[in-house]
């Protein structure tokens, strides 16, 4: 099949956000080209793949809660369709979180947490250290207590974003490994040859050639807000560049014999005010994580950060210490002033915005996904989507949150 003279839709990103756009918006009936020239080896890359709304719930941030809930009730029949669709494996398990505290004021952080569960009326039930420890007997004998969370999800990330690659293929997909170095725009004119209004009307590429779009949908996560400094888009105006800025986070990955480590549930802890979690895939992997650093687009790993992940997860789980350390590995985050992500049209006609989702882009994926194609078929913008626009944030709040 020959490729459109103009496509319906250009998305430049291709993790778990554009390809998730991308196969739905080709399901919608829309020609779609998904550009990146590394697809999935961004932040997806490097995600745990935590399907986790209540034990990741932040004080002020009901909003952004509300719609991660919704995102998790949508993920059974997004991966029974997914895996239907590309003919793929998505492993997934229902992998409970204990969240557990290690000392006494540990404990007092993990009953103010408790407490707001219960304003916002989410489940999830404290637990005493004997009961953790029956749990998930890998646990260290010294915590103080903790809280269960059973109804989180994990689901491996490398191989969903290959699932949506391989889906959005079979439904006319076309994937564009360069790199989108700028827009493509037109500016009308009134009848005394004054311009007015400019419109994004397709990117141009790496080798110089350009692909028109009628649309052009920017999930390029990071990398979305300093455009110009990484050679991605370099001409998009100041005015619609997406206050979002990289949160360096460091993760280590370790095997074990499948079934030997015996790590059931997902482990967050609390080791002397300080965050780590545990996450295992059931066969012998698990992903320890995670750092969350302010170095700009650095990303270095460091022996800092390998050594601080490994000595708190050890002081939860004493065993991992027994597990091959297979790599650790650094990638961007995608985050906003508000924690919260950039969704719908920015204020450039043509262009519109799936990034931003900071920590929870894999547990997001399918209600973007869903709401940017129905805005791109449809040019209406589901209504619980207002809180996410894009334009909520002035210039002046733009410009200084991108450092």
């Amino acid at each position: 099949m020959s490729a459109p003279a103009t496509y319906d839709v250009a998305i430049v990103g291709a993790g778990v956000i554009g390809a998730a756009v991308a196969w739905r918006a080709s399901q919608r009936g829309l020609s779609v080209a998904l550009v990146d020239d590394a697809p999935g080896h961004g932040a997806s890359y490097a995600a745990a793949g935590m399907l986790a709304p209540v034990s990741e719930a932040a004080y002020g941030e009901e909003a952004l809660l509300a719609l991660c809930l919704e995102s998790a009730r949508r993920y059974e029949g997004f991966l029974a369709e997914l895996a239907s669709a590309s003919g793929l494996a998505i492993p997934h398990q229902n992998a409970a979180t204990l969240v557990v505290a290690t000392d006494d004021d540990d404990l007092r952080a993990l009953d103010r947490l408790h407490e707001y569960h219960r304003e916002l009326g989410l489940s999830a039930r404290p637990v005493t250290a004997r009961e953790c420890r029956r749990l998930e007997p890998l646990l260290s004998p010294r915590l103080r207590g903790g809280l269960a969370v059973d109804s989180d999800h994990v689901v491996d990330p490398r191989a969903l974003v290959g699932a949506l690659l391989a889906a959005g293929a079979a439904a006319g997909v076309r994937l564009v490994r360069q790199r989108a170095r700028s827009l493509t725009t037109t500016a009308a004119t009134t009848t005394t040859g004054i311009a007015t209004a400019t419109t994004v009307t397709g990117i141009g590429l790496d080798d110089g050639t350009e692909l028109a779009a009628t649309s052009v949908v920017l999930a390029a996560g990071a990398w979305s807000g300093r455009a110009a400094a990484t050679g991605l888009l370099a001409n998009l105006p100041e005015q619609a560049r997406p206050p979002v800025r990289p949160v360096k986070g460091q993760v280590l990955r370790l095997k074990g014999p499948s079934g030997v480590m015996g790590l059931s549930r997902t482990v967050r802890g609390w080791v002397h005010g300080t965050h780590v979690y545990a996450v295992p895939y059931g066969d012998g992997r698990v992903v320890v994580g995670a750092t969350s650093e302010e170095r700009g687009f650095d990303t270095t790993v460091t022996a800092g950060a390998t050594y601080e992940l490994l000595r708190d997860a050890l002081t939860l789980l004493p065993a991992l210490g027994e597990l091959e350390h297979v790599e650790t590995v650094c990638r961007l985050r995608p985050g906003t002033p508000d924690n919260a992500p950039l969704l719908g049209p920015s204020s450039l006609p043509g262009l519109v915005l799936a990034t931003g989702h900071y920590r929870s882009g894999v547990l997001l994926a399918p209600v973007t996904a869903d709401a940017i194609a129905d805005y791109l078929a449809d040019g209406v913008l589901s209504g619980h989507l207002g809180a996410f626009s894009p334009q909520r944030f002035g210039a002046e709040t733009a410009l200084q949150a991108v450092p």
